[in-house]
């Protein structure tokens, strides 16, 4: 075996497969740009490291599942007034994440909420925290199940693992009557151990009607607002915003006319 099998030999070894792979363009680029042996090195430590933060956070993005990307660099803060910029980037810090504190995002419907949190859970996952991002009535669905199917508890177990579990559309849909009780149970698993973002058109203080129970959302409230930031969204739908530029609201919402004859 020649040198240069036994250093592609030693590199699948040691896993440096952006080096293997890459080894003789990055030679060539380190060539042209005289770069001396410890230039070298450190070309190809961080080639690797690359390709592994590249790999990682795809891998990270895939468990997220999310229903599509949203970057936060698309969020238009100039379309939403009420939101505060140097709050967001804060929280892309995912500082938050890391003190196991939750993020409330309300607003009535249409107005970035769903993006927000999905281009936040992004940068979580970026900076090497684990994602997992579902609607309230998926998560619900799941959690009666698991109860009928006396299962209750490997579910919980489940949701406590992702440093940030993203909950999307809150009140949205009707609830079922033992969702307050289920709820409650995975808030307090995750309470000061992992991280909630929940996104809801429905201020905290109808959520007693949410859940169909008043002292449930209560014990819910208190545990996610103990250590929490809300931020409430104000605004227009940027769906109905983009009909009412191009005509089409007041085209869709005119009365057909009724024809007549005399």
């Amino acid at each position: 075996m020649d040198a240069s099998d036994r250093l592609t030999a030693l590199l699948t070894q040691r896993r440096l497969t952006a080096v293997r792979d890459q080894l003789d363009s990055l030679l060539d680029e380190a060539s042209r740009a005289q770069l001396n042996l410890r230039e070298a090195l450190l070309l190809l430590a961080e080639r690797e490291v690359a390709r592994r933060d590249s790999r990682r956070i795809q891998m990270g993005l895939k468990l997220a599942r999310f229903p599509c990307v949203r970057p936060l660099a698309n969020f238009d803060f100039e379309a939403q007034p009420s939101i505060d910029p140097a709050q967001v980037r804060d929280l892309a810090t995912a500082r938050w994440v890391g003190h196991a504190q939750a993020l409330l995002l309300l607003g009535p419907p249409g107005v970035g909420k769903t993006h927000l949190a999905m281009a936040l859970g992004r940068e979580v996952v970026e900076r090497g925290y684990t994602v997992l991002f579902t609607s309230a009535a998926a998560l619900m669905a799941g959690l009666t199940k698991a109860h009928s199917d006396a299962h209750l508890e490997d579910k919980l177990m489940q949701l406590a693992k992702p440093k940030r579990l993203i909950i999307d559309e809150l009140g949205y849909l009707p609830l079922e009557p033992a969702a307050a009780h289920l709820f409650f149970q995975l808030v307090s698993r995750r309470y000061e151990r992992a991280s909630v973002l929940i996104t809801s058109n429905r201020p905290v203080g109808e959520w007693g009607q949410v859940f169909g129970d008043a002292v449930a959302a209560t014990a819910i409230l208190d545990r996610l607002l103990h250590h929490s930031q809300v931020i409430t969204i104000r605004g227009d739908s940027y769906r109905l915003r983009e009909k009412r530029r191009s005509g089409r609201l007041q085209k869709d919402a005119a009365p057909t006319p009724i024809s007549s004859t005399q």
